[in-house]
């Protein structure tokens, strides 16, 4: 008996494969479906796709063992939960269609996918936020555990910037770019600085989430909700 996480790239997986196992939960293995940065708006056809695709292999597999539960967790970045909603059950629907009536409606809930073929398997979602909006990075900036002044002072950077310029700076923007400082001024020590790009970046952030977990509270209460989605995959 097994979960599966299916969750949008790479980084999205080292970050929640590192809260599973902060969490103590053994069965759920994580999978990432690479959806492209620029896409961030709205799942377009081609990513849309990838998570069929996901869904597509997760049936296969349930075929051969046992898989009681499916998680999907997205960035809700600066759309509407309905958005997201509409999106999942559209996927679901295509690679389930005996389920069409059956639809997602909040996060953590579960939905049960009822077929002749397999046994039956709850599907819910999660998706990544602060306050209601952003990605992994808005919850990576939050629950920063480390003194920040390099990432910290890029706020008066970005204030020079856009009162020289006239041009904003997106709020999605910025918090990469801070996390990314954080990584690598911040938090880069010793011979780490030898090899920043694969050690303190966040092209290298499987070697942070293996390594340096402590730069990240994992009890901050903006990951509350989430640690409570993941718990239901136990």
């Amino acid at each position: 008996m097994s979960s599966r996480l299916i969750v949008e790239s790479k980084n999205d997986k080292f970050f929640i494969q590192a809260l599973v196992n902060y969490l103590k939960i053994n069965n759920a293995q994580v999978s990432e479906i690479n959806i492209t940065d620029d896409s961030y708006l709205l799942l377009d056809g081609s990513d849309l796709t990838k998570l069929k695709r996901e869904l597509e292999r997760v049936k296969e597999q349930a075929q051969k063992i046992l898989i009681t539960k499916v998680g999907i967790i997205l960035d809700i970045d600066y759309k509407q939960p309905t958005d997201w909603f509409e999106v999942i059950n559209n996927a679901i629907g295509e690679i389930f269609p005996e389920v069409q009536e059956t639809k997602i409606e909040t996060t953590s809930s579960f939905i049960t996918i009822i077929t002749e073929e397999l046994p039956d398997i709850q599907i819910a979602c999660h998706l990544m936020n602060v306050n209601g909006t952003g990605e992994l990075e808005t919850v990576l900036k939050l629950i920063k555990s480390q003194s920040s002044p390099y990432a910290d002072c890029l706020e008066s950077w970005k204030s020079c910037v856009e009162n020289y310029s006239g041009k904003s700076i997106s709020q999605k923007d910025f918090d990469k770019f801070w996390v990314s400082n954080y990584l690598r001024f911040d938090t880069c020590i010793g011979d780490e600085k030898d090899q920043a790009a694969r050690k303190c970046s966040m092209s290298g952030f499987d070697y942070v989430m293996n390594n340096k977990q402590h730069i990240w509270d994992f009890e901050h209460p903006a990951l509350d909700k989430l640690k409570e989605f993941l718990n239901l995959f136990r």
